[in-house]
């Protein structure tokens, strides 16, 4: 009977991790172009229709890993929040375009058109596609939601965030 449950529990496990799905990262080698996701949090959000504040720039020297990405973090309190629990602040859809997911779809997310719906982050790939997701945030949040499994598993974009800076902008 032991034996059954390991064995279970490592199919459950294996399962899981055959749907995990890669980060996106860009040439500037780390997850969300190098802004500090928990700064998001902190930020006052703009409402819908109104360009969000810029996000904030990490710090080369403070870094961790996950999902098979590195992310840089402004201050080590801020680290440590993401070490705590990352899934809580790592946008939704490994990084990748909210809308493109709700239509089926994995492009690249600019991180400076996010908005935190229902504690969670999401980022989008063009001030246009913004105007498209805030149309209707619960609807489209729906359907990626519904797309998303299927797509999941998908290797992560590898196209450039339009009309982006492809430098880094952690500071060092």
């Amino acid at each position: 009977m032991k034996n059954l449950l390991l064995s279970a529990a490592a199919l459950a496990i294996s399962a899981t991790m055959a749907f995990a799905g890669d980060q996106y990262v860009d040439e500037t080698g780390y997850a969300v172009s190098g802004y500090d996701v928990v700064a998001y949090f902190d930020l006052e959000q703009s409402p819908v229709g109104s360009a969000q504040p810029a996000g904030t720039p990490g710090d080369a020297s403070i870094t961790a890993e996950y999902n098979d990405a590195t992310w840089a973090f402004s201050s080590e309190e801020n680290r440590a929040r993401f070490l705590e629990n990352p899934a809580a602040f790592a946008p939704q859809y490994d990084g990748h375009c909210a809308y493109g997911v709700s239509r089926g779809g994995k492009v690249p997310g600019n991180p400076n058109l996010w908005r935190i719906v229902d504690d969670k982050l999401y980022v989008n790939i063009t001030p246009v596609v913004v105007g498209f997701f805030e149309e209707d945030i619960p609807g489209n949040l729906s359907l990626a939601e519904g797309n998303w499994p299927g797509i999941e598993g998908d290797a992560a974009s590898t196209s450039t965030i339009p009309q982006w800076n492809s430098e880094a902008p952690v500071q060092n």
